[in-house]
């Protein structure tokens, strides 16, 4: 038995997409004094020489540095609130439902809801402000140790396993006690592909636009205006025209009337009207006319 299909997602990753800086450089290595560089090339020794996978020696060296302070999980949270964004956030989380559903959108129950799938630390965005617009955040995890001390690796989120969250979403199996791989009928999905938006910044994002454009649904991929090096926007540009994997690329500025709005407005718009329209047809397709006289 179908259900009604009723809600758009949309789904972001973080670093260079929702903020300028990476997290662990916006708030992280100021707050203990980590040099970047040096963190950067012990990460790198363990990639290159001892073949470790990208995501696990990052949060390898992380607790390797954040050893000697004794640092918890809510100390973690504690410096998300510091985290910083592009123009124009959090305020977007907040107008862009009632910008572009009408009252007749949400008197047939359709809705807005934002995702955060990324490599980074959950923990730092759930402390931030961006927290409460969110249905659900997924990132990389540290479990704690008897004393409450982060002490270790407890989930690792790579760009190639962040594809599953789509079909997590996708299928509503929001919890890691839900079987992602659970098999679910199309009709029964609460949200199609078909009324998802994927937002990311560049080759990490890479499998997951490719899963959004076999499966129908929407990717934009942004840069940031103010890099002068223009690396930001090449990425994008080579994703688009070269590589095909986006039909949209904008500056990551959220604000009302910047490119990137009017392109997130117009697809939630078509998207809230094709759920309009769908269950239109399925009503018509149901009904037989009465006699005629």
């Amino acid at each position: 038995m179908a259900i009604p299909q009723s809600t758009i997602a949309l789904v972001y990753d973080y670093d260079q997409t929702l903020s300028p800086r990476y997290m662990q450089d916006d708030v992280l290595f100021p707050e203990f004094g980590i040099n970047p560089e040096s963190f950067w090339e012990k990460c790198n020794v363990l990639v290159k020489e001892k073949k470790w996978d990208g995501e696990l020696a990052y949060l390898k060296c992380l607790l390797d540095y954040l050893a000697m302070d004794g640092v918890s999980n809510d100390r973690l949270q504690e410096l998300g609130a510091n985290l910083s964004f592009f123009p124009g956030l959090p305020e977007m989380f907040e107008e862009i439902e009632d910008l572009c559903l009408t009252d007749l959108h949400k008197a047939a129950g359709i809705k807005v809801e934002h995702y955060i799938v990324s490599s980074g630390l959950k923990a730092l965005v759930d402390g931030s402000r961006l927290a409460k617009h969110f249905k659900k955040i997924y990132g990389c995890e540290f479990g704690e140790d008897e004393n409450g001390v982060i002490s270790f690796p407890k989930r690792a989120i790579s760009h190639t396993t962040k594809t599953q969250f789509l079909f997590r979403i996708n299928k509503g199996l929001l919890e890691y006690g839900e079987d992602v791989n659970d098999h679910m009928p199309e009709g029964v999905r609460p949200v199609p592909f078909q009324n998802m938006v994927y937002v990311g910044d560049g080759p990490t994002d890479v499998p997951c636009f490719t899963v959004m454009q076999k499966n129908g649904g929407h990717a934009i991929a942004v840069y940031n205006p103010e890099d002068d090096t223009n690396r930001s926007f090449d990425k994008c540009f080579q994703m688009c025209a070269h590589a095909n994997r986006v039909k949209h690329i904008a500056p990551a500025d959220y604000r009302r009337g910047s490119h990137l709005r009017l392109i997130l407005e117009k697809m939630v718009r078509e998207m809230a009207d094709n759920i309009l329209s769908k269950r239109q047809d399925e009503v018509d397709s149901g009904k037989v006319s009465a006699p005629q006289f």
